[in-house]
Formats: structure tokens, C-alpha cells, sequence
């Protein structure tokens, strides 16, 4: 158990001696290692969590010195005794021991007051060992890097996915018409390539990404983005029995980045995702008040009675199998890194309308509005 000072401890009355005791008796119950020491840096107390961490030395500043040389530049006698004016605290101090393994500890040491004057009688330090905790840290660390890394690959593969399934798609059609029909499996061919262009660019984006630097926007009609994404996806539109009507506004000049044909090309495909017996997809596009908006309004089943997750990655209200849960989370990333936003409100009497605002210059002029069907099958 630890002890006062003999000498103190004797010259006390018999009801201070008592009291003195059972505070021994509660301090030396703490895991938490407490020295007191006078202003000379001479132990007068430690408990018996101090006496097993900081054996040895009845001078607090040697003390420190054997067990933690690496803890301060000067000396701990000279960082104590700063410590008695104004306190210090020194985390992850590495302990050593003789019969144990090195530990980490957070040093606190507050100084001493007589209350009667405020005069400086000695100092307390506290000592917690902390291994653990860092030890926690580091696995957390850890894991949350190979979480990064996981969500990351799947990015990846979903976003990759995309473009794949439209160039096998021109792929497959520019083989059944190849031998009558060569102009065509010409134009499948151009399609599939500008797919495998859309593919360098989303590999280099993400590379940009995962080194936490922005990647170089792009000018162009987002008009014109916007049908890329359209055309990428005509075959399931015409399957699904989705009519797609574009209200264009004309004097939208370009698109803040290319990777908004991402954001696109997913809300395009939720939407009729969203329709498998048919409906109508209107895409609008107009700027007002500095931003621009790309507002999808569908037909289809409508929203889940939780919508405010489906913009969390790995939600999914599609079968197994069919769905990543990442469509959305990647969206709202890619749209935000633009400081744009991307919100989802139900449709009367169904559907859904999701809109993408960002961030433009100043743009003005009528809206036209036009009906778009899917290209003729070969």
C-alpha cells in the first residue's frame, strides 16, 4: 500500500491520521499510477499503482529520467518544476520497466496549493498507461484503411461496370451486322470505342481521387452529356417500354465536370430500373440564379419508405444481385466534390424526381422542350 511520509503522517492529530489513512486506502484502489512530491522534487506519496509503474527513485525528476529518458529535451527535474507553475501534461510518454515490456503512458502533473496563501506546496502527478488505447487506435486504423481500400475496389468495379456493358453491348451488334450492313457495325464500333475513352477517363479520375486531388474539369454542352448518357442506354429504355422526353434549355453552355456523366448515366438507369412496364423518364435541363439544374422525373415504383438512406453507400432496394448499393453514394460524392447537391422527392401520383444542381455562370434563356425515342434497332 502506499504511504505519506512517516514524518508528516506522525505530526498529525489522531482524526487527520485516520482521515490520512482511508485516503491512502481509496488512492492506492486506482489503476491510474498518483505522486506527490514537494518542491525540491521529492516524493512524499505514491500509490501502489505508482510503486509498480515508477519504482526506484524518491526524487521525482531522476525518477522520470531512468524509466522515460526519450520524454522531454531538457530533462524531466526542469519540466517538473515548470509543471509546478503552470501544470503540462505529456501524452504517449514510452515507459520502461526492467521485469516488463515497454508501455505507453499520459503524464498530468498539477501543482500543489496551500489554500490559505496559494502558495506552491508540491506537485501531483498522475500517470495512466494508455497501451491499450493506442494499441485500439492503431487497429481501428487498420481496419478503416482496409474498409477504404474495400469500398474503394468496389467503386471501381461499379463504376467500371457502366461503360463495360455498353461496349459489349456495340460489340454484340456490330457482329450481327457486320456482313450486311458495314456503315452500321462502323457506328457500333465508334460507340464502343467512345465507351473504352469513357473507361481511361473514369480509371484516371479515380487515381486523381484516391490521391485527394481534384480532377480537371471539362467544357462542354451538358445537353450533349446528357444524351450520351441517354444513347448509352437505349436498348434498355426501348425494352423497358420507357418513352424519354428531353426539355432542354438551350443556352446552357458547358458542365462544370466530365464525370457528371456518371452522375447521369446512374439516375437514367435507376429510373428505369424503376419503370420494368413501361413509363416516361423527362429529363430537364436549365439554369436559373447562377446554378445549373438536371432534374430526371420518372413514372416508376417511387421512392422507398426510408429515402432518406438511399444516398448511404451499400443501400440497395433492388433483388441480390442486382444492385450495388454505390449507384447514388457516388453521385452525391461526385456532385458534392463540385459543391453542388443532389436531392430525391417522391412524384404524385408516382414515381420519383431526382435533380443535380451545381454550381454555374450566369445563364439565361428559353427552355424548348422536345420528345426522344430510342434509336431503331438493327
Amino acid at each position: 500500500m502506499g504511504h505519506p511520509d512517516p514524518a508528516i503522517a506522525h505530526s498529525l492529530p489522531d482524526q487527520s491520521r485516520l482521515e490520512l489513512a482511508a485516503a491512502g486506502q481509496v488512492l492506492d484502489g486506482l489503476s491510474v499510477a498518483i505522486l506527490i512530491f514537494d518542491p525540491q522534487l521529492r516524493i512524499r506519496y505514491r500509490n501502489q499503482a505508482a510503486g509498480k509503474l515508477l519504482p526506484g527513485h524518491a526524487h521525482a525528476g531522476r525518477m522520470l529520467d531512468q524509466h522515460a529518458a526519450a520524454g522531454v529535451a531538457d530533462g524531466w527535474a526542469e519540466a517538473l518544476q515548470r509543471c509546478l507553475r503552470q501544470g503540462g501534461r505529456f501524452e504517449h510518454v514510452a515507459l520502461s520497466g526492467v521485469d516488463r515490456p515497454a508501455v505507453l503512458v499520459n503524464l498530468n502533473c498539477t501543482p500543489l496549493l496551500e489554500p490559505a496563501t496559494g502558495g506552491i506546496m508540491g506537485g501531483i502527478l498522475t500517470v495512466e498507461d494508455v497501451t491499450a488505447q493506442a494499441d485500439l487506435t492503431r487497429r481501428l486504423a487498420a481496419a478503416e484503411r482496409l474498409a477504404a481500400v474495400g469500398k474503394l475496389a468496389a467503386r471501381v468495379a461499379h463504376e467500371l461496370n457502366n461503360p463495360l456493358d455498353g461496349i459489349l453491348r456495340y460489340l454484340n451488334l456490330a457482329g450481327r451486322v457486320m456482313t450486311r450492313s458495314p456503315a452500321a457495325a462502323d457506328r457500333y464500333l465508334a460507340e464502343a470505342r467512345t465507351g473504352l475513352a469513357r473507361m481511361i477517363r473514369i480509371v484516371a479520375q479515380l487515381l486523381e481521387f484516391s490521391r485527394g486531388a481534384q480532377p480537371p474539369a471539362e467544357q462542354g454542352q451538358v445537353n450533349k452529356v446528357v444524351d450520351e448518357a441517354l444513347r448509352s442506354l437505349d436498348d434498355q429504355a426501348r425494352a423497358a417500354g420507357v418513352t424519354v422526353v428531353c426539355n432542354y434549355d438551350e443556352s446552357v453552355a458547358y458542365e462544370p465536370a466530365g464525370d457528371l456523366y456518371q452522375v447521369f448515366r446512374n439516375l437514367i438507369k435507376n429510373a428505369i430500373d424503376a419503370m420494368p412496364e413501361g413509363g416516361m423518364l423527362t429529363v430537364t435541363t436549365r439554369a436559373a440564379r447562377g446554378q445549373l439544374q438536371v432534374i430526371f422525373e420518372d413514372t416508376g415504383v417511387g421512392l422507398p419508405p426510408n429515402a432518406e438512406r438511399i444516398f448511404d453507400a451499400f443501400f440497395t432496394t433492388k433483388p441480390a444481385g442486382k444492385g450495388t448499393g454505390l449507384g447514388l453514394a457516388i453521385c452525391r460524392e461526385m456532385v458534392e466534390r463540385y459543391r453542388g447537391s443532389i436531392t430525391a422527392a417522391g412524384r404524385q401520383p408516382r414515381g420519383a424526381v431526382f435533380t443535380v444542381t451545381v454550381p454555374l455562370g450566369s445563364c439565361s434563356g428559353p427552355a424548348g422542350g422536345a420528345a426522344r425515342s430510342p434509336a431503331p434497332a438493327p
